[in-house]
C-alpha cells in the first residue's frame, strides 16, 4: 500500500513539473513536451487496473488529448514556416487556439469533459477542473486570434449554462460550471494576465471547498442531498460556496466577475456583457437547486450517516466552515473598500 502511495506521489510531482515546463518554456516544442508529460502523468494518476469504467475513461481522455496534441504540434511547425503570410497566420492562430481549447474542454470541444468528470473521484475532478487548465490557457496567451476567442467565450458561456439545467449528477454540474468559468477566465486573460491570475486563484479556492465538501458528504447526485440529514455546518458551507461560485453579490466569487463586467461596459461591449450576466443567472438556477435540496427536503433520518459524518469528517467540516466564513468576510471588506 505504501508502494502504491509513493507511486501516486511521484506522478503528482511529475504533473506539477510538467505544467511548469510548459509555462516556462521558450519554444513551442518545449510547451508541447510539457503538455504530453502532463497527459501521461494524469492518466497514470486516475487509472485503476480493476475498474473497467476507469479504463474506458482513461482511453477517452487519452484519445482526445492526443488528437489535440497532434494538431497542436502540426500547426506549431506550420507556424514556423508560414510567418510572412498574414492570411495563413490567422488560420494557424485559430487552429492552435482550437487545439488548446479542446485540451481544456471549451465549447464546442466540450463533449468529452462531463463524461470523463462523471467517472473520476472528487480529488481527480478538482485537478481536471483547475490544474489541467493552467498550461493550455497560458500557451493561448502567447498566440491567439482575438475575434475567434470572443466567439468561443460567448458559446461557452451560453451552452454550458443551458447544458447544466437538466443534469442530476453533481460531477456533471461541476463540469458545466467549469466550462462556464473557463469562458470568464479566457475573457479575463484577454483583458489582463493579472486579472486572470486573480480570477483563477479565487476559482481554485472555491472549487477546493466545494469538492472537499462533496467528498466529505460522500455525495455524487442531487437526489442524495434529499436523503442525507446534514448538519447546519454543511448547509452553511454549501450555501456560501455555491452562491459564491455562481457570482452572486456580495460573495467573493462576484468580485472578479464585477471587474470583468466593468471593463466590458467601459469598452461598450454591451452584448458580451449581456451574454455573461444571462449565463451567470442561469448557472445560479442549478446552484440553487442543490442548495434547495439540502435545505428544504431534509426530513429523512439516517443514523448511520450521521455517525459516519460526526466521527470521520468533523475536522474537515470545521476547516471548511472556517474558510467559507473567511471568504464571506473578505468579500464584504473588499466591496466596502472598493
Amino acid at each position: 500500500m505504501q508502494y502504491l502511495n509513493l507511486n501516486k506521489m511521484f506522478f503528482y510531482f511529475i504533473l506539477f513539473f510538467s505544467t511548469m515546463i510548459s509555462i516556462s518554456s521558450n519554444s513551442w516544442l518545449g510547451c508541447w513536451i510539457g503538455l504530453e508529460i502532463n497527459l501521461l502523468s494524469f492518466i497514470t494518476i486516475i487509472y485503476k487496473s480493476n475498474n473497467l469504467l476507469m479504463s474506458e475513461i482513461c482511453l477517452k481522455y487519452f484519445l482526445i488529448q492526443v488528437i489535440a496534441s497532434m494538431n497542436l504540434i502540426f500547426f506549431f511547425l506550420m507556424n514556423l514556416t508560414l510567418l510572412n503570410n498574414l492570411k495563413f497566420n490567422q488560420f494557424l492562430e485559430i487552429m492552435i487556439n482550437s487545439s488548446l481549447l479542446m485540451k481544456m474542454g471549451a465549447v464546442p470541444f466540450h463533449f468529452w469533459f462531463p463524461n470523463i468528470m462523471e467517472g473520476l473521484s472528487w480529488m481527480n475532478c478538482f485537478i481536471l477542473m483547475t490544474w489541467q487548465k493552467i498550461a493550455p490557457i497560458i500557451i493561448i496567451s502567447y498566440i491567439y486570434n482575438f475575434n475567434y476567442l470572443i466567439f468561443i467565450v460567448m458559446l461557452s458561456a451560453m451552452i454550458s449554462s443551458i447544458g447544466g439545467l437538466n443534469q442530476t449528477s453533481l460531477r456533471k454540474l461541476m463540469a458545466f460550471s467549469s466550462i462556464n468559468h473557463l469562458s470568464w477566465m479566457i475573457m479575463s486573460l484577454l483583458i489582463s494576465e493579472n486579472l486572470w491570475i486573480f480570477y483563477f486563484m479565487l476559482y481554485v479556492f472555491l472549487n477546493t471547498l466545494i469538492c472537499l465538501l462533496f467528498y466529505s458528504m460522500n455525495s455524487s447526485f442531487i437526489n442524495q442531498l434529499f436523503f442525507n440529514n446534514f448538519n447546519n455546518y454543511s448547509k452553511l458551507i454549501l450555501f456560501i460556496n455555491l452562491l459564491s461560485l455562481g457570482g452572486l453579490p456580495p460573495f467573493l466569487g462576484f468580485l472578479p466577475k464585477w471587474i470583468i463586467i466593468n471593463f466590458l461596459i467601459f469598452n461598450s461591449n454591451y452584448f458580451l456583457t449581456f451574454i455573461f450576466i444571462l449565463s451567470s443567472l442561469i448557472m445560479l438556477i442549478f446552484y440553487i437547486r442543490i442548495i434547495y435540496s439540502s435545505f428544504i427536503f431534509n426530513y429523512f433520518k439516517m443514523k448511520f450517516f450521521n455517525m459516519f459524518f460526526k466521527n470521520n469528517n468533523w475536522n474537515i467540516l470545521n476547516y471548511l466552515s472556517f474558510f467559507s466564513m473567511f471568504s464571506l468576510m473578505l468579500s464584504t471588506l473588499m466591496f466596502y473598500f472598493m
